[in-house]
């Protein structure tokens, strides 16, 4: 969960790159005083993002905390503070919930989920931990005019996995993507071909208490939905839809997606689908894994998509 900065151990230095005063301008909602908690999140997540890059490539070899720290540049007790603040978890912790014979396990303990989830439905005691969503999608011919009429308004945020560009409409929010330091104009364009015909306005006091509510556990627990609005195709829709019905915690496979959908035989058009979304986090496609495990690919980087995954893990479990 977000934690009270009075309550870390570690002294926060707020001058490090992700809260650079050049970028802070762009970040709207970092108001003047006290870091919030989502700003010391989006610090720390510059320190776990060099530890789980360096994870990945030595995943075999389960890494000693004092290899990670060196990687991350910072010492193993600054190293394990970041990580008890960020997620809940220590780093070894973090480490094991996101090894391939952990993904396995999720998968073997839970080889329906997505039955199960329908069973349950959305907002069954499984979802503890997982924002209430509901959901609506544009109509065909309002996608095939690619969001002309459409207002969209936007704005960039910090988040715990870098910066968050958040957009939404009337009809509630329609997309949320990642993006590292330096990237948030791609970030802004590439969302913006998915709807050229759309209206864009910069308007970040608008989309800062979507945000704050998103990445807050605590707010998970508010009766009132968060609305999201689909723009895509029928089968797009069909597969984000499907999406949302991934416990947090658990996990699917394309060709689960696949059958579930009605096509059981398009676990490749399933993969373009989840490629496609443009909510991330919301709408979890980083909850989908290969068959065997493998993390495979993620929009915004298998980085940040292990990262999401453990951060995850700490919101459910902790290191019990």
């Amino acid at each position: 969960m977000l934690r009270d900065p009075a309550q870390s151990a570690l002294p926060l230095d707020f001058s490090r790159p992700a809260l650079s005063l050049p970028d802070a301008p762009r970040m709207i909602g970092l108001p003047v005083g006290p870091a919030t908690p989502l700003e010391i999140c989006a610090a720390d997540y510059d320190v776990v993002r060099r530890a789980v890059a360096y994870v990945t490539l030595h995943m075999r070899e389960q890494p000693e905390v004092e290899a990670i720290a060196k990687a991350a540049g910072v010492t193993p007790r600054a190293l394990t503070d970041v990580f008890r603040r960020w997620c809940g978890l220590s780093p070894k912790g973090f480490l094991q919930a996101v090894t391939l014979d952990r993904a396995r396990q999720v998968l073997a303990e839970c080889p329906n989920v997505l039955d199960a989830a329908l069973e349950l439905g959305l907002s069954g005691p499984g979802r503890l931990h997982d924002l209430f969503v509901v959901h609506e999608a544009m109509s065909p011919g309002e996608w095939k005019t690619g969001g002309a009429g459409l207002v969209i308004r936007y704005g960039l945020h910090p988040s715990p996995f870098g910066t968050a560009l958040a957009m939404s409409t009337p009809r509630g929010l329609c997309g949320l993507s990642f993006a590292d330091a330096g990237e948030e104009e791609d970030a802004l364009a590439e969302m913006r071909r998915r709807w050229p015909q759309a209206s864009y306005v910069e308007d970040p006091s608008a989309t800062a208490p979507l945000v704050a509510r998103i990445f807050d556990p605590e707010a998970w627990r508010e009766e009132q939905p968060l609305r999201i609005v689909f723009i895509g195709t029928d089968f797009e829709v069909r597969v984000w839809e499907t999406l949302l019905r991934i416990p947090m915690g658990r996990a699917a496979t394309y060709s689960g997606i696949a059958g579930h959908v009605g096509r059981p035989s398009a676990a490749r058009a399933v993969g373009a689908a989840v490629g496609r979304n443009p909510i991330s986090f919301v709408v979890p496609c980083h909850r989908v894994i290969g068959k065997n495990g493998d993390l495979t690919g993620y929009h915004w980087g298998l980085t940040r998509k292990r990262a999401i995954l453990g951060w995850e893990a700490g919101q459910v479990g902790g290191e019990g």
